[in-house]
């Protein structure tokens, strides 16, 4: 089965739209692009990505079908529309006219009300994502899996994938934050048909991480959802916040090494392929 990254990102610092981006940072500040990726998808057998939206502007979205419409390993584009004006959904669904367009990724995790999610002017762009039959990325935090939790249910016809197992706070890892943490995931799993990307545990890890103590909140994940709803992405280039892509490849299939072939192989492409509704790839 194709090997497919879930979850990356291209950018240039100087579009201005990155509103959550050190200015000065050294490893963040500072464009992405295809050229840069593909030697490690070579190097990586993988053979596509999902391009996931890093600003909060359509323009942003519109510039990444660029790169997706002039990338062949790009498999689509999981984009942005303004949840708080009800009108967007004209745009949303200019946006899902373009074949690579795959769906939508409000940045919930830089909200400062926790309960934006529950806010009624912002419910309509749920209904219009399972009207069109788009996906709809989830990003937050532990904070925020109970209000995921009543949206799921309260639209059980969306389709969802949870980013970076919903962010648990690994370097402060505690029964105090393991438990509300796995105990959220669980309800999800259990009661919802929510999928989860395992991305982005490198980066709430301490420097100097080691795979077992990445172990507990992948276990955790694997278990809860099972194969079939677990799909791995890279979060390039913000995991080279504490690695290199194949570092963190690596520490994946380390902590997948128990599964079977075939659920690896759902891990590592089948989930994202179903789930994003990918086409056969094209390029090969």
């Amino acid at each position: 089965m194709e090997r497919i990254d879930a979850h990356q990102h291209y950018w240039n610092p100087a579009r201005g739209d990155y509103d959550w981006m050190p200015k000065d940072d050294p490893v963040l500040a500072r464009v992405y692009g295809p050229a840069d990726l593909a030697p490690e998808l070579a190097a990586q057998g993988i053979g596509r990505t999902v391009l996931v939206q890093a600003a909060a502007t359509v323009a942003e979205t519109d510039y990444l079908l660029g790169i997706a419409d002039a990338t062949p390993s790009v498999a689509g584009v999981v984009g942005w529309v303004d949840f708080e004006r009800p009108e967007d959904r004209a745009v949303l669904e200019r946006l899902a006219g373009h074949p690579k367009f795959l769906g939508v990724r409000p940045m919930i995790q830089d909200i400062p009300d926790v309960d934006w999610l529950l806010r009624e002017d912002v419910q309509w762009g749920f209904q219009a994502i399972t009207d069109l039959g788009l996906s709809f990325d989830a990003l937050g935090f532990s904070r925020h899996l109970g209000n995921f939790l009543e949206i799921l249910k309260r639209y059980p016809e969306i389709r969802v994938v949870l980013d970076h197992c919903m962010k648990p706070a690994i370097r402060s890892h505690s029964p105090e934050v393991y438990g509300p943490w796995a105990e959220g995931m669980t309800r999800l799993a259990e009661e919802t048909g929510a999928c989860v990307k395992l991305s982005g545990l490198v980066t709430e890890a301490r420097e100097g991480w080691t795979v077992e103590n990445l172990r507990p909140y992948a276990d955790h994940v694997l278990a809860a959802f099972g194969p079939e709803r677990v799909m791995w992405g890279s979060d390039w280039p913000v995991c080279r916040l504490r690695c290199e892509y194949s570092d963190w490849l690596r520490a994946a299939e380390a902590l997948t090494a128990g599964l079977s072939n075939p659920d690896r192989a759902r891990v590592f492409g089948g989930t994202a392929a179903e789930f994003y509704r990918l086409g056969p790839n094209s390029a090969g």
